[in-house]
């Protein structure tokens, strides 16, 4: 394996070598194409962006060409993922993110990345259970008659992902792909549906239009629907799982980015085709994220309807697992490195799974929900009400480190080819690293400037720079533990974003 020439292992007394090795590593060979595509993928939701991202981003922002962003944006992460792969061919860690930005930006910057990812993937998984319990609760309610609090759900949910994450990887992507497939082939029957039986005009193509994009909601939607792209980049935290890393990682992100964005731009503009573009803001205002619903009733039926309910809320499931297992192997990198205490950098005897940090993403899933659950006052359908202020606020938090993280992951992909004098040899790849790196850092700005629009939060809230400072907050906070380290443990300093690697050459040192 290639390591980069300005970063060593030191085999100091004390180091990670002084821990067993099946403690110390993810087990290889547990995930093949299939099972890391579907393990990446359960994380984009697919249902919950059909029937939740887009009409939303109808409804508020008003944008008919969002069939043509989700295009764009599709050509934007596949120029990022081409230095973004090359880069993962030469670093196999499960803190991807901060392991690539150590290599390129160096190891503080790293230990700032580090804090960003693990605030950030934990705040995406998080948020996602106020959906989930309060569309448990509406389920319920509806097909049982049973009326019981939108938390009791979620941490009935929080328990049993927490469980799953204690397991086997490949078992979670046995999971993670029967839910998966069933939701997609859900929304293709929809798709279909829909370009069979057309509005009022036809199968019109306005939604790819360019002229669809003007007005002063587009940095917004921008915003809403890169969001729904998120889960893709997390292939490269299940190098170590693989058994050819350098192979199976960059062809599964290629094949996620590439169909996520043929998947997402067909079926928002099926939605325009089924109520016609000139009505899909109105309708989408008018039945809110009931709108796919809506839909399908009229076309496939109150049966085919029920079971996409049902869907929505077990696709929703299969995202919460996918960011457990990502939150989880992050923890368990930076447990390895001296980021967190050791105990987190060790795996569970039975399973290879990274059980101390899928402990700590369920214990803090479980207090979060708790204490959004006391705080709940309001009714469950009120724009206000704790329950859908976990989702919108901490959903928002975790899209917006991720984007960061993916603007200086860019940097980081040029600025490690350059410092290995490869320039010449991978300049294509380091121009579109460029080129992606300007355009994610232009959508994390409209983020910030909009994030009231985001969290639906009044234009003097103080929301509008408390919650996206989060972020910067965990960024600062990394880089002063970054320099500590240096100052006062350069061997743990020198380990950081080498995983593994560092590993490895502690025992080659010592044997």
């Amino acid at each position: 394996m290639t390591t980069d020439s300005s970063r060593t292992s030191p085999s100091a007394p004390g180091g990670i070598s002084t821990f067993k090795g099946q403690e110390r590593a993810l087990r290889a060979d547990r995930l093949g194409t299939g099972g890391l595509l579907l393990s990446v993928l359960a994380a984009t939701a697919p249902l919950m962006v059909v029937a939740g991202v887009m009409p939303t981003t109808y409804a508020v922002m008003g944008i008919v060409g969002q069939p043509l962003l989700f295009a764009l944006l599709g050509v934007v992460l596949i120029l990022f993922s081409v230095g973004y792969a090359e880069m993962s061919r030469h670093v196999h860690n499960a803190g991807a993110f901060y392991a690539y930005i150590s290599r390129g930006l160096g190891a503080t910057a790293g230990a700032g990345a580090a804090l960003v990812a693990l605030v950030a993937y934990n705040a995406l998984q998080v948020g996602i259970y106020g959906i989930f319990g309060f569309e448990v609760s509406g389920l319920l309610a509806t097909y049982a008659d049973v009326q019981i609090a939108w938390w009791i759900p979620a941490l009935v949910a929080a328990l049993a992902v927490g469980l799953l994450g204690w397991l086997k990887i490949d078992v979670n992507a046995r999971v993670l792909g029967v839910l998966l497939v069933i939701e997609v082939l859900l929304v293709v029957i929809f798709d279909v549906a829909a370009l069979a039986d057309p509005g009022t005009e036809g199968l019109s193509l306005h939604a790819f239009n360019p002229d669809t994009l003007t007005g002063a909601g587009v940095g917004t939607a921008l915003c809403f629907c890169i969001a729904a792209f998120l889960g893709f980049e997390q292939a490269p935290v299940y190098a170590e799982e693989t058994s050819r890393p350098h192979v199976l990682v960059p062809r599964v992100m290629f094949l996620a980015v590439g169909g996520v964005a043929v998947f997402f731009a067909l079926s928002s503009w099926a939605l325009t085709v089924a109520t016609g573009p000139g009505a899909i803001v109105g309708t989408a205002r008018k039945q809110s994220a009931g709108l796919l619903f809506f839909l399908t009733e009229s076309r496939l039926g109150g049966a085919f309807t029920d079971v996409l309910h049902i869907l929505f809320v077990t696709g929703m499931f299969a995202a919460l697992l996918s960011f457990h297992n990502v939150v989880a192997r992050y923890a368990f990198a930076m447990g390895r490195e001296g980021l967190l205490p050791a105990a987190f950098g060790r795996t569970s005897g039975g399973s290879g799974a990274p059980g101390t940090g899928s402990l700590l993403q369920t214990v803090v899933a479980v207090l979060v929900v708790a204490a959004f659950a006391i705080a709940d006052d309001r009714p469950a359908g009120d724009p206000t009400a704790p329950v859908l202020q976990l989702f919108t606020w901490f959903g928002n938090i975790g899209a917006l480190g991720v984007i960061v993280l993916m603007a200086a992951a860019s940097l980081s992909v040029v600025v490690f080819f350059v410092r290995r004098g490869a320039a010449g040899a991978q300049a294509w790849r380091l121009v579109t690293s460029a080129l992606a790196g300007i355009a994610l850092l232009v959508i994390a700005g409209y983020t910030v400037k909009d994030f009231e629009v985001l969290v639906g939060a009044g234009p003097d809230s103080s929301l509008s720079w408390v919650l996206p400072g989060i972020i910067g907050l965990a960024a600062l906070a990394g880089v002063l533990l970054g320099l500590v380290l240096r100052a006062r443990s350069p061997e743990k300093h020198a380990r950081i974003g080498l995983g593994n690697e560092a590993f490895q050459l502690d025992k080659a040192a010592s044997s």
